[in-house]
C-alpha cells in the first residue's frame, strides 16, 4: 500500500504567525492561522482537514460495505463536524459528528443502519481517532 504524505510549514509565533498545508498529491494547498483555527478568519485548519478525511473515509467504507451486502449505492454523502474544545491547559478534539445521507436502491433501513455502523467502526480514520467520541446519524434519501 502507498504511504500518503502531507506537509505543514508554520512561520512566526502562535497568534501572529501563519502556515501553509499541502498534500503530497498536489490536490490541495491552503493557508491556516490562529484566526482560521480558533476564530472565524479565512483559511483552513487541522480540524477541518481531519473532518474531510473522516467524511471521505466513512463514505468509501459505507459504499464498500453496502456493495459486499449486494447493494449498489448511487450516492453516499457524508459531512463531519469536528469539535475542538479547551480542556485543562490545552485543546482537544472532543467529538466528531458524522451525518450521512445515501441513495441505495433496494436496501431497507435496518440493513443500511447496520452497514453504516460497521463503516463507522471500521473505516481507518475512525480507527485512528479511537480516543474521540464519534457519533453517526445516517439516513436513506427520501425516507
Amino acid at each position: 500500500m502507498p504511504v500518503r504524505q502531507a506537509k505543514a510549514v508554520w512561520e512566526g509565533g502562535l497568534k501572529d504567525g501563519q502556515g501553509k498545508v499541502s498534500l503530497g498529491s498536489g490536490a490541495f494547498e491552503g493557508r491556516y492561522s490562529f484566526g482560521s483555527r480558533f476564530e472565524e478568519a479565512g483559511g483552513t485548519n487541522p480540524e477541518e482537514l481531519i473532518g474531510a478525511a473522516h467524511a471521505g473515509c466513512f463514505s468509501m467504507a459505507l459504499a464498500a460495505g453496502l456493495g459486499r451486502a449486494g447493494f449498489s449505492p448511487r450516492r453516499v454523502s457524508t459531512s463531519a463536524k469536528v469539535h475542538l474544545e479547551k480542556v485543562g491547559e490545552g485543546f482537544k478534539i472532543t467529538r466528531i459528528e458524522l451525518e450521512n445521507e445515501s441513495e441505495v436502491p433496494g436496501v431497507d433501513d435496518a440493513a443500511f443502519q447496520d452497514a453504516a455502523r460497521k463503516a463507522k467502526e471500521g473505516c481507518p480514520v475512525s480507527q485512528a481517532l479511537g480516543g474521540v467520541e464519534i457519533t453517526l446519524k445516517a439516513h436513506l434519501a427520501g425516507q
